[in-house]
């Protein structure tokens, strides 16, 4: 894993995932786009202008801010080899809470056409640690639509516990859905280290 300092830029043996600015919005909306079925059945409503560039332009901003204020870690997932190439996937590490919480809650979508490789693994395993290790949280919680087999496999491969069952927690496809909760603890992470 190798990080910079002002924004993170995680690379794995595969993947590169960073805090792209602005001028990557098109690449977001066409990932959006061409994924839009794929990632359906498992998405909250979107604003009335998410699948337009001038969105994806303030998000992008967004995401820098909100990274510099301590408030999320909003990924995105290239090929190691195609920084400037289409982009794979999305990790975001949202809703961070400080003081003796430490937590935050974790998001995840891959295009449709890398799914079944490891990928979103192979991020996640170094995301999670970039999350631990620079941002000092203790907690991260995710959570999953029961039908989402794929995404409960792979929280379970790294580690993450299931905390509950949520009946109606989120809206997701125009219905309240049920949810798993999970969490995965860094017990690395000393009183010390809070702030």
């Amino acid at each position: 894993m190798k990080e910079s300092d002002e924004y993170p830029v995680i690379e794995t043996e595969r993947l590169r995932l960073t805090l792209p600015g602005p001028e990557a919005a098109p690449r977001l909306l066409r990932f959006e786009e061409e994924n839009r079925e794929h990632l359906g059945p498992w998405s909250p409503p979107t604003p009335p202008d998410f699948y337009t560039e001038a969105y994806w332009v303030r998000r992008l901003k967004s995401a820098r801010e909100e990274f510099v204020r301590g408030q999320s870690m909003r990924l995105v997932l290239f090929g190691r080899d195609d920084p400037s190439g289409p982009v794979l996937g999305q990790c975001n590490f949202s809703n961070i809470i400080r003081g003796p919480f430490q937590a935050c809650y974790l998001g995840y979508k891959l295009d449709y056409r890398a799914v079944g490789r490891g990928l979103m693994h192979e991020a996640l395993t170094a995301a999670i640690a970039c999350a631990f290790e620079r941002l000092k949280l203790h907690r991260i919680m995710a959570n999953y639509v029961p039908t989402n087999e794929r995404s409960g496999r792979l929280l379970r491969r790294l580690g993450f516990v299931v905390e509950g069952y949520a009946r109606d927690y989120l809206l997701i496809s125009d219905r309240w859905q049920d949810h798993i909760m999970t969490a995965l603890v860094n017990d690395k992470l000393g009183p010390e280290d809070v702030r």
